[in-house]
């Protein structure tokens, strides 16, 4: 089948797939349904790769999203707990780390796809990161997005019977107000100098972060008003979903499926210590106990802030722990992995995965 055939069919598995969950209420169905369908069409060797251009589109339009609900009062109410953010950034790096380095001790995993997959975020990075060290990208491209989804549908599934909260309404607000080319053009442009800018401070993350800090800084200052309706997010969420879902080409599948069980249990080790984290949180910081969750998730801070917009939380909360775990992960989780790496003796090797 050539190239637009494989589009269509994607797309109609993916529209198809995101109708039903978000026909049975469950938050997030716009993602988990396009994530869902491109997994499935990757796995089967669909030869789809989602153009840069569009999923740093996607990603910025995201980053816009939650950039009204980070104002001065984040800041501020930071300031005051400083702690609670300290604290939760560094029990779930110290949780994927200690997972990470148990794995490897116990011959569960490969030593260094072990620390490299056990990180608690920024997958894309580590997976790139562990390419060019050397360790077994495949085996920690797969530990990383497998966390990703697991963390998506857990979360998703837990706001639908836990907070009673589903579907079922337009992404970020209305499907089709009233028309504003004025603020459509703002929306644009805000999101083009985001990412333009992040990138040339070597921000991580350039295409979230950037336009989601350059909008909460004009939205704080009141110079503009991004206009997002729903027929402009609702392609955002599904890109994202493909993103994620299209990295499971079928040369990874079947490294998992060789290394299913080892994964899995990796994989749910590290949720359940977060969502442990989480409980605790909610308890000392006064927030219920999805926003507690949703802020130790260690997910995608993409697919977490799409989940957290379609749920009743403290969204600005759950953004700032998660951006804060990002950057710490990204600035000192490579120093990390490469230091237990090498402390792990040679011989202790797991056998070939097979």
């Amino acid at each position: 089948m050539n190239r637009t055939g494989q589009v269509g069919l994607l797309l109609l598995g993916s529209v198809a797939s995101a109708a039903a969950l978000e026909g049975i209420g469950l938050p997030a169905g716009l993602l988990l349904g396009p994530m869902i369908a491109a997994v499935v069409f990757a796995a089967r060797g669909a030869t789809l790769a989602l153009p840069p251009v569009l999923s740093m589109a996607a990603q910025a339009a995201i980053g816009l999203l939650i950039a009204p609900s980070l104002n001065p009062s984040v800041l501020a109410d930071a300031a005051q707990d400083p702690w609670l953010f300290v604290g939760g950034v560094l029990a779930t790096l110290a949780a994927g780390v200690l997972i990470g380095w148990i794995l490897a001790r116990w011959r569960v995993l490969p030593g260094s796809v072990a620390v490299w997959g056990s990180m608690p975020g920024a997958a894309t990075a580590m997976v790139l990161i562990a390419r060019d060290e050397g360790a077994d990208w495949q085996l920690v491209a797969v530990m990383s997005y497998l966390r990703v989804i697991l963390v998506a549908a857990l979360a998703s599934i837990l706001a639908a019977l836990v907070a009673g909260q589903g579907g079922g309404h337009a992404p970020g607000g209305a499907w089709f107000p009233a028309f504003d080319a004025l603020g459509l053009a703002e929306t644009v442009a805000i999101g083009a100098a985001g990412v333009w800018g992040a990138k040339r401070l070597g921000m991580p993350a350039a295409a979230l972060l950037g336009p989601m800090v350059l909008g909460a800084a004009l939205e704080s200052l009141g110079v503009v008003h991004p206009q997002l309706p729903g027929w402009l997010l609702a392609p955002s969420y599904l890109l994202v979903g493909w993103r994620i879902g299209l990295g499971f080409t079928p040369e990874i599948v079947a490294t998992a499926r060789r290394a299913a069980s080892r994964l899995l249990l990796a994989t749910g080790a590290l949720i359940l210590f977060c969502a442990g984290c989480s409980l605790i949180l909610a308890r000392v910081s006064g927030k219920d106990l999805m926003t507690a969750y949703l802020a130790m998730s260690p997910g995608g801070a993409d697919s977490v802030a799409i989940i957290a917009s379609s749920t009743h939380v403290d969204v600005p909360f759950v953004m700032s722990m998660q951006v804060a775990r990002f950057v710490a992960v990204l600035l000192i989780g490579p120093w990390l992995a490469r230091r237990i790496a090498a402390s792990l003796e040679p011989e202790q090797k797991v056998e070939p995965l097979g």
